[in-house]
């Protein structure tokens, strides 16, 4: 496992004293009759890692719907850091997708390398640049785009032992690429005045050979026969409330699905 070092201060308060990976200091519920859920990060930022609402969302809602998690990212570097306040690459700096991955895992993160579909009920991938950056290279190479080997392999597991898979935003395409002929949606198919500005990601998903099925931002498409369940999220510029919703709904079909 992953884990932060402990660099602590005796003059820090108790309360500001970093904290050590896997000491429970985290978001899990404690209903442990719920589903195993994997979550799959890809940094800490829209535009070069996870989006952080996206992750949240999904997070609360596992919560609120009684699941154990645990979230993974692949130790590897990202493929380049972003200014968020400039929208620019930032030439001389480099960072882990773990070690990012962990800011919103407050610290209880683990290596992708080491998920194995056996252990869990389901598996989700939040959205955000990163899963087209740092999970894959579909930022660069759209549909001759590689997946990163071992996520690759955990949807290939999920898929073949019959337990659900959920993306939203951007992370379709992962599923697309690894599961042929899968059914996904990433919203809608034209930009429609700058309401859905990533539309032509539809195409692309297509080129892929996965069908694309047209959904608005609070829906969810369900793939039943390959156990994919997808939404848009921030594929579509709206209110957040409403991203939210649609994450809701996605995570309440990815839980039915696995029986749980």
């Amino acid at each position: 496992m992953f884990a932060i070092r402990s660099f602590v201060c005796k003059s820090y308060p108790f309360w500001l004293k970093p904290q050590v990976a896997g000491a429970g200091f985290i978001h899990t519920t404690t209903n442990l009759s719920g589903a195993k859920v994997a979550v799959v990060l890809s940094g800490c930022g829209v535009y070069d890692g996870t989006e952080i609402h996206e992750a949240s969302a999904i997070l609360v809602h596992l919560s609120r719907g009684g699941a154990e998690v645990q979230m993974y990212a692949p130790d590897v570097a990202q493929m380049h850091v972003i200014d968020h306040g400039k929208g620019q690459p930032m030439e001389k700096e480099s960072r882990n997708v773990l070690s990012e991955s962990a800011r919103i895992a407050r610290g209880n993160i683990v290596d992708v390398a080491k998920l194995s579909a056996s252990n869990y009920d389901a598996i989700i991938f939040p959205g955000g640049f990163g899963a087209a950056k740092n999970l894959s290279t579909f930022a660069v190479d759209g549909k001759d785009c590689k997946v990163n080997a071992d996520v690759e392999r955990v949807l290939k597991d999920f898929h073949k032992a019959g337990k659900p898979i959920g993306l939203c935003c951007i992370s379709p395409v992962l599923a697309a690429k690894v599961l042929p002929g899968v059914e996904v949606t990433v919203g809608h198919e034209e930009e429609e005045g700058g309401k859905w500005p990533y539309a032509g990601t539809a195409q692309a998903i297509k080129a892929l050979g996965a069908k694309h099925c047209v959904k608005d931002v609070t829906e969810t498409h369900v793939d039943l026969k390959n156990k994919v369940v997808t939404s848009p999220a921030f594929m579509c510029e709206t209110k957040l409330h409403l991203i939210f919703d649609g994450i809701g709904a996605m995570v309440k079909d990815v839980l039915k699905l696995s029986g749980k």
